[in-house]
């Protein structure tokens, strides 16, 4: 399943986290934070990643399952390297919110929870940022861009798929 060097080391990173990581006898305490590693390192909870967890911590991988499924902060699938949060609370929403969760799924080619092809961006709906004067706002890799608009979001998006285009030139 691992593909890339890329990949390799990462498994490498987390099994290794895994090893520093355990404490005999707090399987469940120790759970959670391996989790957020696992999520942190893959951008995603695999199947292998709850395996590895189960193998290490001694608890079923069922239990890992329900962990993983109940909290939404986990996700199960690939992420892109910009998860990007429209807000869609009601200031947001009243302010045009809808608008720009559309210009993105239009500039993006993606409906809701999905990734794009070139694993750069993943859409999500969040139903308050917490940034209600700011309103419309979206949220990117943790950034809020505030008071937006549909030129705004073209532009947002412009800049970071030209940055992505000098990384991969220069490198």
């Amino acid at each position: 399943m691992i593909n890339t060097a890329a990949e390799k080391r990462k498994k490498e990173e987390f099994i290794e986290y895994l090893e520093n990581r355990y404490d005999e006898g707090y399987h469940n305490a120790a759970l959670m934070s391996i989790l957020h590693k696992a999520q942190e390192i893959f951008g995603y909870i695999s199947t292998e990643a709850m395996e590895e967890t189960s193998k290490h911590l001694g608890i079923p991988t069922a239990h890992i399952w329900g962990v993983v499924t109940f909290y939404h902060y986990f996700t199960l699938t690939p992420r892109g390297k910009y998860v990007i949060s429209v807000c869609l609370g009601t200031a947001c929403y009243v302010k045009g919110g809808k608008r720009i969760l559309n210009k993105l799924k239009d500039e993006l080619k993606i409906g809701l929870d999905e990734t794009t092809e070139d694993m750069l961006f993943t859409l999500e709906a969040k139903y308050c940022l917490g940034c209600c004067g700011l309103a419309p706002v979206m949220m990117i890799n943790g950034e809020v861009y505030e008071k937006l608009t549909t030129k705004k979001v073209t532009e947002i998006i412009s800049g970071l798929r030209k940055k992505e285009a000098a990384s991969v030139s220069v490198g």
